[in-house]
């Protein structure tokens, strides 16, 4: 019924189709598998994340991009976290740093020494303990190497990049490997009629496309996934409301700082990403508490620089399918589900199911077995990043608008109820080491949204006062011979990877 993989067909372009066959064009190659990607360019793509999480350098590692290169194609800054304003409470702000606190000690982490030196009347800031949150602060940043001193912390980042141009790129590094693209809009598909395993898929202009194994990189209308094997969806929308985003970009405004911010309004919260030649904008919100209308105006009121084109109005439902894998098609970026960019996680989840589909890619045949851990393992992906994102809701001073009243009071899952609990108790939400977001992560946010743990793991007993005072002065030192040799992070740009277009304006 089945017959060998050998024909790839990627349906959609996009940053999510783009990136599917760059990476497939380098790990399978292109000598035993004809890889296609049809897209058209009367349909147009979402487009509207900037921001991406440290993981993806190990996508941009094994499909083989020049870091430099990627960033002056891409209009790239860099990226050391996310600051959060007024999220906790208006006039309140914390940023959510990609590196770590301190220094892990005793099997536990640094945080756990914190609490317990604020509990025995310490005054420190937590935030002096990381070096992305003080590079940020000042508007510095480098590029650090491992050099095996546990007080001189590397500097741990991603990027912020035009996605459209990240596509782009990853287009043409795909052709050169060998990736054939097709113009064309699917209006149809065929099956077998016994097996039920799509054979081809039909363009508006007549053209047939025949494939073995068919990669769903539609967006959300899931030309494949949904319309022909009807999947069906998780809608997760009673705990992550907000269902709607308008996005603008605009002129930049000074120097662009190496962090995203995200700033909560009345009915959802507005993102700002600074890139090189402009910054982007977008207001993500729920339609039951606040009209497009207002929202709109809302957004360009707020802008720091001349809007630079009309603002754009996406439409989602937050959630995920009910299944990514059906028969040889895999759903991958918006057509296998939506979660809002608030952690920067879009991007990422188009590269967790590139690393799935390729660890569990058929050879022979299409095994039921790959395929159910397939779905299993993106399902868990999404919730765990899911409750993450909730809690960014639910932990909240803010009473001040029905949005913020609703969202801090609303039925939470089970699983998110539990690691509240837990932080509270003992500051330590017990992360599962294969989780995207670990203790760090939930402390940074949990604690700036204002949850403060009454105790801490008890091995943070362990050593002494003096011991203890010891390090956390000798970490103090080294985050701060760290910064001193930090240039700002304009000059790195300059140095490392302007822009083309910017250098020879």
């Amino acid at each position: 019924m089945q017959k060998k993989i050998r024909k790839i067909v990627i349906v959609g372009g996009g940053t999510a189709g783009w990136m599917v066959a760059a990476a497939l064009a380098k790990t399978l190659g292109t000598h035993h598998h004809d890889i296609v990607l049809i897209e058209s360019e009367m349909i147009g793509t979402v487009g509207v994340g900037e921001a991406t999480i440290p993981q993806i350098a190990l996508y941009n590692s094994v499909v083989g991009l020049d870091e430099a290169e990627m960033m002056r194609e891409t209009n790239a800054t860099f990226k050391l976290g996310i600051e959060f304003r007024d999220w906790r409470k208006l006039d309140h702000s914390y940023f959510h740093p990609f590196g770590f606190y301190g220094v892990d000690m005793g099997g536990i982490s640094f945080s756990h020494y914190w609490l317990r030196w604020k509990k025995a009347g310490g005054n420190l800031d937590y935030t002096k303990f990381n070096v992305e949150t003080e590079a940020a602060r000042d508007e510095k940043f480098l590029r650090t190497n491992d050099d095996n001193n546990i007080y001189m912390p590397s500097v741990n980042y991603a990027y912020q990049f035009d996605a459209s141009l990240y596509a782009k790129y990853l287009r043409m590094i795909s052709e050169k490997r060998g990736v054939r693209r097709i113009e064309g809009k699917i209006v149809d598909s065929a099956q077998n009629a016994e097996s039920g395993f799509i054979e081809s898929v039909k363009l508006e202009n007549g053209q047939s496309v025949t494939g073995d194994f068919f990669i769903d990189c539609s967006g959300f209308r899931g030309l494949l996934i949904e319309q022909v094997y009807k999947a069906g969806y998780h809608d997760w929308s009673s705990m992550l409301p907000v269902n709607k985003a308008v996005a603008v970009p605009c002129a930049k405004n000074g120097p662009p700082l190496p962090y995203t911010r995200s700033t909560a309004r009345e009915a959802g919260w507005q993102w700002r990403i600074p890139l090189q030649h402009r910054t982007g904008n977008g207001y993500v919100f729920s339609g039951e508490f606040i009209s497009e209308d207002e929202a709109t105006a809302r957004l360009m009121n707020s802008l720091d620089g001349e809007p630079l084109a009309d603002p754009k109005v996406l439409k989602f439902t937050t959630g995920v399918r009910k299944k990514s894998w059906i028969k040889n098609v895999v759903s991958v970026g918006l057509s296998n589900g939506f979660l809002e960019p608030l952690e920067s996680t879009s991007i990422h989840l188009i590269q967790v199911a590139i690393a799935k589909i390729l660890a569990m890619f058929p050879g022979d045949q299409i095994q039921t077995g790959l395929v159910d851990q397939y779905n299993e393992e993106m399902h868990w992906e999404y919730d765990h990043v899911k409750d993450f994102l909730i809690a960014h809701y639910h932990v909240t001073e803010r009473d001040d608008t029905p949005f913020w009243n609703y969202v801090r009071t609303m039925e939470i899952p089970d699983e998110l109820k539990r690691r509240l609990e837990t932080f509270r108790n003992r500051g330590e939400t017990l992360c599962h080491k294969s989780e995207l977001f670990k203790e760090v992560s939930w402390f940074a946010v949990l604690y700036g949204q204002g949850l403060e743990p009454t105790g801490y793991h008890p091995v943070a007993n362990s050593i002494s006062e003096d011991d203890l005072k010891l390090r956390l002065a000798k970490i103090r030192s080294g985050i701060q011979d760290r910064l001193n040799g930090m240039p700002s992070h304009q000059e790195f740009i300059d140095r490392y990877c302007a822009a083309n277009s910017l250098m020879s304006a």
